[in-house]
C-alpha cells in the first residue's frame, strides 16, 4: 500500500542558486525514497513570501519551468504559491499544510540540502515507529566552508541560554559552556535514533501528516523565530520527536543578531510570546 508525501518550502527573496541546490537534492532524495519504499504521490509547494517582484538573482515564477524539470518522477508535482505577501514563516507553511492530506509532510528551509538517502531514512523510520510524530536530521558539518557542527535538537530553553547563544561574546559564554551544551543536546548519540526530544529545529522537520494537522500546524502569532519551538512542544503531546542521525542534511544556518536590529526585535517579540505561552525559565 502506497503513502503520500507533501513538502513545503518557504521563500523570501531567496537566491536562485540556493533554491536550485535544495531542489536538486530533493529530487534525488525523492527518487531514492521512491525506489526503497512504497512512496506514491509527492506534492512539493514553494510558498513565496516575497512582497513584490524578485530582484536579479532571486528565485521567481519565471524559474518554475526549469525547476519542474528536476522532478521526472511519476505522480510528483511541483507548484508555486505566491501573491499573498509576507505573511510570516509559519503562516506560509500553513498554506501548504492546509491543502495536504498526505501521510507525511516535510517542512524545509531554502538553505537546506538533503543527502541522497535522507528522505528514505526518515520515511523508513516513521513507517516503522507508529509512536513517532516527527524526525529531526543530523547536520553534516562542513569545515571547509567555515561551518562547525550544528545541533538541531534542543532542551527547553532558559532566557539566560538564549541571550548567551544569540548575543554574548565568546569570553562571556565560556563559563556557561556546560549549560549551552546541555541545551543543544550535544550528548545525543550519532549512531542511533534518540526519542523524546523536546524541541526540533524548523529548518527540516519530517512530520507525520495526521499529527501535524491535529496540532493545527504553526501558530501564526509567530511571524518569525520560535514558531518551531512552539510546534515541537505541541507535536510532542501527540507523539515522540526523534533525532535520526541516519537522516543527513546540509544547512546554511544563521543567527538573528547577525541580521540586524529588525531581526533582533522579531526574535525578542517571538521569544516573549513563547515563554508567555509555555512558561518562563530564567536560568
Amino acid at each position: 500500500m502506497t503513502f503520500a508525501l507533501s513538502v513545503s518550502i518557504v521563500l523570501f527573496h531567496t537566491p536562485r542558486r540556493q533554491i536550485f541546490a535544495l531542489l536538486e537534492s530533493l529530487a534525488v532524495a525523492c527518487a531514492r525514497a521512491r525506489a526503497e519504499s512504497p512512496l506514491g504521490e509527492i506534492g512539493i509547494t514553494l510558498v513565496d513570501n516575497t512582497d513584490g517582484k524578485a530582484a536579479p538573482g532571486e528565485f521567481s515564477s519565471a524559474d518554475m519551468a526549469e525547476a519542474g524539470r528536476l522532478f521526472r518522477l511519476e505522480n510528483c508535482e511541483l507548484k508555486l504559491q505566491h501573491g499573498h505577501g509576507n505573511v510570516g514563516y509559519g503562516a506560509a507553511h500553513n498554506l501548504a499544510i492546509g491543502e495536504s492530506a498526505a501521510e507525511y509532510h516535510l517542512l524545509l528551509n531554502p538553505d537546506v540540502e538533503l543527502a541522497a538517502d535522507a528522505l528514505a531514512a526518515g520515511l523508513a523510520y516513521l513507517n516503522g515507529d507508529s509512536g513517532a510524530a516527527l524526525v529531526s536530521p543530523l547536520v553534516i558539518p562542513e569545515p571547509n566552508r567555515g561551518g562547525g557542527r550544528q545541533y538541531l535538537c534542543k532542551r527547553y530553553p532558559s532566557l539566560l541560554v538564549l541571550l548567551l547563544r544569540g548575543f554574548a561574546p565568546a569570553f562571556l559564554s565560556k563559563p556557561f559552556a556546560g549549560k549551552l551544551a546541555a541545551y543543544e543536546m550535544r550528548d545525543l548519540p550519532l549512531d542511533k535514533p534518540s526519542a523524546g526530544i523536546p524541541i526540533a529545529s524548523g529548518c527540516c522537520m519530517l512530520c507525520r501528516g495526521g499529527a501535524l494537522r491535529q496540532a493545527g500546524g504553526f501558530d501564526e502569532g509567530y511571524f518569525l523565530y520560535f514558531e518551531d519551538f512552539d510546534l515541537s512542544l505541541r507535536l510532542g503531546r501527540l507523539g515522540q520527536l526523534v533525532h535520526l542521525p541516519a537522516m543527513r542534511i546540509r544547512h546554511g544556518g544563521g543567527n538573528a543578531a547577525a541580521k540586524g536590529w529588525r531581526h533582533i526585535a522579531m526574535f525578542c517579540r517571538s521569544g516573549r510570546r513563547f515563554f508567555s505561552q509555555h512558561g518562563w525559565r530564567w536560568l
